[in-house]
């Protein structure tokens, strides 16, 4: 764990990516600001994209947004510039549920849906930023996960982090939502480390 984990904090080797996603932001603050140090690349997925999204000036209709963050979202973005990346299109839905719900939505979410995973071009995209990294830490899944219409995001990410894992990256994933989604997907095993640590 310590040897892992050393290795994300001392952040010797680059490019460092990150991963973050799940619901807040509120949970990750001091990992954000920390990351903003430390990483390359802050790919943020998930609900918690939404509030970087709004603090952007893009509308992000019924989707998760924590306002009392959005000061904190926009100081991220001036500090971090081209460090952190966003969504650039959504899977969306009606309700949480996924009844109904239409396949893609570009940038902007209209004021009728919530934003409940990242879509194809948002993974090809994070993919990209992942193909030649040599450190990647991820916390938090893409998007309503456990969901199968909106799995594939964060499936996606798994993926990609796996397959920079084989090209010589050390991957650590922390804890919670991310260990479940790496063994619902059979990918635990593909990982340099699997914290049970969390925001922790």
């Amino acid at each position: 764990e310590i040897e892992a984990l050393s290795k994300c904090v001392e952040a010797n080797d680059h490019p460092y990516v990150a991963v973050l996603g799940g619901a807040k932001v509120s949970d990750k603050i001091s990992v954000i600001e920390g990351l903003l140090n430390k990483a390359d690349k802050i790919i943020i997925g998930g609900a918690m994209a939404y509030t970087f999204l709004k603090a952007k000036g893009i509308e992000v209709g019924k989707s998760l947004v924590e306002d009392e963050q959005l000061d904190f979202a926009k100081k991220c973005l001036e500090i971090g510039k081209d460090k952190i990346i966003l969504p650039i299109d959504h899977i969306v839905s009606y309700d949480l549920d996924g009844s109904e719900y239409m396949p893609t939505i570009n940038e902007n979410i209209p004021d009728m849906f919530y934003g409940l995973d990242i879509g194809p071009k948002t993974r090809s995209y994070f993919d990209s930023e992942l193909a030649n990294a040599k450190i990647v830490f991820w916390n938090g899944p893409m998007g309503i996960f456990e969901n199968p219409k909106f799995a594939e995001g964060t499936k996606a990410v798994l993926e990609a982090i796996v397959e920079a894992t084989k090209n010589g990256a050390t991957s650590v994933i922390g804890g919670g939502d991310s260990v479940s989604a790496a063994k619902k997907f059979a990918k635990a095993e593909d990982f340099t480390h699997v914290s049970t640590g969390g925001g922790a």
